[in-house]
């Protein structure tokens, strides 16, 4: 089996869209193949008593300090979306919707540009439905029972292993959480072959 990193995240975290830029390096850097999960990062908080950072005003506003930061550090563009937070459910349901379509290459990177970096509103269906056409994917498709339960499924799945926010990694059972924690990612798949 090819050696592998899990990156189970939501559309919402800005530490996931921080860390999805960087995936693809580390990925030809190590021989590894990314496994996308698209999960549900309120069902997560929900499930394990965590909140947002945004929920706390003190640990909210270095949010924004720690984001500055990292897009410099990583030399990317990004903006907070000024409709931050919003529902990502449809969201994270297109992203399944587009991994069963093999769309997914197309939809990932259009969700993330939508959201972080020209800070659209897709809590509004018009806005949501137009990136999810430019992708390729029928809206009316994403909301059926079998992209629900795959949503919850994967959300529950990372709860059980462990996590308790975005993004979480999985390299060959072992757990690693935040962007700033893929060093450590890439030691991990060093060692696992």
């Amino acid at each position: 089996m090819a050696k592998q990193i899990e990156f189970y995240f939501d559309y919402g975290s800005p530490f996931s869209y921080l860390a999805d830029t960087q995936l693809p390096a580390l990925a030809k850097r190590t021989g590894a193949e990314i496994v996308y999960k698209p999960i549900l990062l309120g069902g997560i908080f929900k499930a394990t008593g965590n909140a947002s950072p945004i929920s706390i005003p003190a640990k909210g506003k270095y949010m924004g300090l720690e984001l500055e930061r990292w897009t410099r550090h990583y030399g990317i563009a990004m903006r907070m979306n000024p409709h931050f937070p919003f529902n990502t459910i449809r969201l994270m349901r297109g992203a399944i919707a587009a991994q069963q379509q093999d769309r997914f290459a197309a939809y990932h990177p259009q969700m993330y540009r939508a959201v972080w970096s020209e800070g659209r509103n897709l809590g509004k269906e018009e806005v949501l439905r137009e990136v999810l056409e430019s992708a390729g994917i029928d809206p009316a498709s994403i909301d059926g029972d079998e992209i629900k339960n795959q949503l919850r499924a994967n959300t529950d799945e990372a709860v059980s292993r462990g996590a308790f926010g975005a993004p979480t990694f999985f390299v060959k059972g072992e757990i690693f959480w935040g962007n700033d924690r893929l060093d450590f990612v890439e030691e991990a798949l060093k060692r696992a072959g």
